[in-house]
């Protein structure tokens, strides 16, 4: 009877073991929601910028966080489009919309500031064979261009979770965020961008390859 039991128990608490740890991994990588950490769960300190570019009373990389948290929040369309004048209509945008809005929430112009560089350093823009300022700040290959060479370009390591801000700029091959100051159970951040759809707020920092880690310094 105990071997009967045994045999029906075993395979039982195994597969529950492996379902408990296959949960775990796909929270930890963001497939499924879990429970939402802070730097402080993980003693980490929560930097702040001693800039306050716009003269609100608040550092730029929380004007920067919280911008792109509004924008996320306001539920915008992802559509990819050619706007005259650069910025597209209220209500729709890509991620490279995130950042130049966190920018200006921040008081940056990002346009401005993309352009000016362009014209004075084109041949660091190896993707532009003409300049456009209707589109040239809203390309993720410039503004990673713009952010090496003005930015404070930081570890790609996400296991160095204290080096990861909120209000950095983490850049993809083809795609852009900001940092949150939410984290997961292992302290990795969730990552504020506009990939698809209305945009998210999630732990999806490790859903793709990290090719540059920066942090604005005004």
């Amino acid at each position: 009877m105990k071997a009967k039991v045994l045999r029906i128990a075993l395979p039982l608490l195994c597969l529950l073991v492996l379902t408990f740890f296959l949960l775990r991994l796909l929270s930890d990588y963001g497939y499924i929601p879990g429970r939402v950490y802070s730097a402080a769960d993980f003693g980490i300190e929560t930097l702040q910028s001693p800039r306050d570019a716009d003269g609100d009373g608040v550092d730029d990389y929380t004007d920067m966080l919280l911008a792109a948290r509004a924008r996320i929040e306001s539920a915008p369309k992802y559509v990819s489009a050619y706007y005259a004048g650069g910025y597209p209509p209220e209500g729709e945008g890509v991620c490279t919309d995130v950042i130049w809005m966190a920018f200006r929430a921040a008081g940056y112009d990002l346009k401005s500031l993309v352009d000016a560089d362009i014209a004075a350093r084109p041949e660091a823009y190896t993707a532009i064979t003409a300049p456009d300022p209707n589109i040239d700040f809203r390309r993720v290959r410039n503004l990673r261009v713009f952010f090496e060479k003005y930015a404070a370009s930081l570890t790609c390591d996400t296991s160095a979770i204290a080096a990861w801000q909120p209000g950095d700029i983490v850049v993809y091959a083809g795609h852009i965020g900001i940092v949150s100051d939410k984290r997961n159970r292992l302290g990795i951040p969730y990552i504020i961008h506009h990939g698809s759809g209305t945009g998210a707020e999630e732990n999806a920092l490790l859903h793709d390859e990290i090719v540059g880690h920066y942090r604005w310094e005004g």
